[in-house]
């Protein structure tokens, strides 16, 4: 008997709870993903969740800490033997208020790095079996402050650089397995974590995280190939980066 699961596309999203990952995750619902999402608070993702309801589609999550070997292990449990896509959101900001890199305590830096660099290495060396099964496409959100040099983004910015890196050279790395491997920036966006950025400032002349949903519309319908090794800019009049 054929499983029917089989041909279900299937979609991880982290940090799905709220802002950007939340949208991200609902659009996918309503493309007809499944889904298996992860955050580190269990009742946002809970509520989240059940959010997602009316899209009638498989919606399992998963709380925890991306930086968590075992996190990730069941994360790997729970996806099985195939992946469509995988969505690396959740990200450390870092201290708040932002403090300059002369500055940044190096243990949260550390931390910084762990969240945003090394957890989503750690994601697709632990999903790629599933990922090559589905010639799925693994897309890291990285930032503007990942090019800005912006004074007190350094220690986040640097580390979406590195993860910009880690991006084209994981998309030539698995070109010959089918994987295909982008990085987006979102753009600023009203969410927790830039609100967090300034506190106590009025951030509300940013926009929602829905106003990328235009991108994703377009993004998620292109041939999977050829957004490999490419950095995009979801607010950017010209979507593509030129390289």
């Amino acid at each position: 008997m054929t499983d029917p699961s089989a041909s279900r596309r299937l979609a991880v999203v982290t940090g799905a709870s709220r802002g950007l990952g939340a949208t991200v995750a609902r659009f996918l619902a309503g493309e007809g993903f499944d889904l298996l999402l992860t955050a580190r608070h269990s009742a946002p993702l809970v509520a989240f969740a059940e959010e997602l309801a009316p899209f009638r589609v498989r919606v399992e999550v998963v709380t925890g800490d991306v930086t968590d070997p075992g996190h990730r292990r069941e994360l790997a449990r729970r996806v099985g033997s195939g992946l469509d896509v995988l969505v690396n959101n959740a990200s450390d900001l870092g201290p708040s208020p932002l403090p300059p890199l002369t500055e940044f305590p190096l243990p949260a830096l550390e931390s910084v790095y762990r969240t945003n660099v090394v957890a989503p290495v750690a994601l697709v060396q632990e999903l790629l079996p599933a990922l090559v099964q589905r010639r799925g496409l693994v897309v890291n959100i990285s930032s503007d402050a990942a090019i800005g040099g912006y004074p007190g983004w350094g220690g986040y910015g640097a580390s979406k650089a590195a993860l910009d890196l880690v991006s084209r050279t994981l998309a030539h790395e698995l070109a010959d397995r089918g994987v295909s491997v982008a990085s987006v920036d979102p753009g600023d966006l009203r969410t927790a974590m830039h609100q967090a950025a300034y506190p106590g400032q009025d951030i509300s002349d940013r926009p929602l995280p829905e106003i990328t949903l235009p991108f994703w519309a377009w993004f998620f319908h292109q041939p999977v190939q050829g957004l490999s090794g490419q950095r995009f800019r979801a607010q950017s009049d010209r979507w593509e980066v030129p390289t």
